[in-house]
């Protein structure tokens, strides 16, 4: 008999090494490789984002350098016009002289011919006749010949300069033109550059928003990745503390360790689910009318005691013993889904013993961290949050930081 029990004690001994060894956390596993995958994605989102947002920023300076080049131009071409407009007031200066000399000269013209009309042809002729010689008659002929002469040569130089002076003016104000129509041109093309550059300057605005709220994103998954990873940490930590556990403990949990080879789990109707009386232990089960129906290591990595049933969604959730409420919150991630236990609470009994109560229905949490509960309070309600299939109190009991079955508490 004692060669037969030292056999079964190394037997669940080895059983309980190779099994803790399977799988550590396999929900954690998962909601792991979750955030890795969404830290990728935003990693790819956030460099696509930066590379927008440098592309459109040197599209701003090489707009701004367009911009700087035609108001140069615009420049240039308002100081040539300023200098052509200074070259067409002289040059209708001196239009108004020549038209003034014009004038003059055709006036004295005007009133010579005027006089030797009312004077009469004989004016002229007295002029030649009272000539004393006939080289004085000559010389008077020419002389008289001569005056009419060089009037008639001034006049057509004034009216040639007026005619040179308004050519040269009509050609500057023609240049003028044209620089001018150039000028609103180029106005227009750098108005049409400034727009396009008010609206890459607003676009690079929005890329920087997406990109603080993009790496605060990936802030967050970084945040989730390292709390996943303590938390897989911390389940390494309490699976070696389980390796450690002396032969007692792994005779107590020799019968779940044999259902789990057989694929079956001999404490799912464990407890009397039409009363809820204290154990010999001092535990009551936390939810009053059902029992566990998926229970130590009835699948692998699943270090508690599941309760489901017809209608148990929305039922009350029990403190299975008077302790104090060591943590009360709900595992999410950045976007909102829950992941992991969900909804859940951890209350301390101070007899070395903690309960875990994981995927309550959302928002449902009665009690806070730091409260005393009584047993038998209701702490939350059963719902399927975190990584869940269907609505069920997930149910842990930690002995001195150790996971143990709960089926031998209650």
């Amino acid at each position: 008999m004692k060669k037969v029990m030292s056999k079964l004690v190394g037997v669940v001994i080895i059983a309980i090494l190779i099994q803790t060894n399977v799988v550590i956390g396999a929900s954690s596993q998962k909601d792991l490789k979750n955030v890795d995958n969404k830290i990728e994605e935003k990693k790819e989102e956030l460099n696509n984002i930066k590379e927008e947002k440098t592309d459109t920023m040197s599209q701003v300076e090489e707009l701004t350098n367009k911009i700087s080049s035609y108001q140069q131009q615009i420049e240039e071409l308002d100081s040539k016009i300023n200098d052509l407009n200074t070259q067409i007031s002289d040059f209708q200066e001196q239009l108004n002289k020549a038209q003034e000399d014009y004038t003059k000269q055709e006036e004295l013209l005007n009133a010579r011919l005027v006089a030797t009309y009312e004077a009469g042809d004989t004016s002229y002729l007295d002029f030649i006749l009272s000539s004393e010689s006939i080289t004085d008659l000559i010389s008077n002929y020419y002389l008289i010949s001569e005056i009419a002469t060089n009037d008639s040569e001034l006049l057509e130089k004034i009216q040639k300069q007026k005619e040179t002076i308004e050519n040269t003016k009509k050609s500057l104000e023609n240049s003028k033109n044209e620089l001018a129509t150039s000028k609103t041109t180029k106005q227009s093309v750098s108005s049409q550059l400034q727009s396009t550059k008010e609206q890459k300057n607003e676009q690079v605005a929005k890329l920087s928003e997406d990109e603080k709220q993009t790496q605060k994103e990936l802030d967050q998954f970084e945040e989730d990745k390292a709390a996943i990873a303590n938390e897989l940490a911390e389940i390494a930590r309490r699976e070696a503390e389980q390796r450690k556990n002396n032969t007692i403990n792994a005779l107590r949990d020799m019968s779940i360790k044999n259902n789990t080879n057989s694929g079956k789990n001999n404490n799912l109707n464990s407890g009397n689910s039409g009363s809820n009386t204290p154990s010999a232990g001092g535990f009551i089960r936390p939810v009053s009318g059902y029992s566990i129906t998926c229970g130590w290591y009835g699948y692998a990595g699943h270090t508690g005691a599941d309760f489901s049933g017809a209608g148990i969604s929305g039922k009350p959730v029990l403190a299975a013993k008077s302790g104090t409420v060591e943590t009360s919150t709900a595992l999410k991630y950045a976007d909102g889904r829950y992941r992991s236990y969900g909804e859940y609470i951890v209350i301390n009994h101070h007899d070395g013993t903690m309960t875990l109560y994981a995927h309550g229905a959302p928002g449902s949490r009665l009690v806070s961290k730091g409260q005393s509960v009584s047993q038998g309070q209701q702490i939350m309600s059963v719902g399927t949050t975190g990584n869940s299939t269907g609505y069920h109190l997930h149910f842990e009991v930690w002995l001195n930081g150790v996971r143990v079955n709960p089926a031998n508490y209650l």
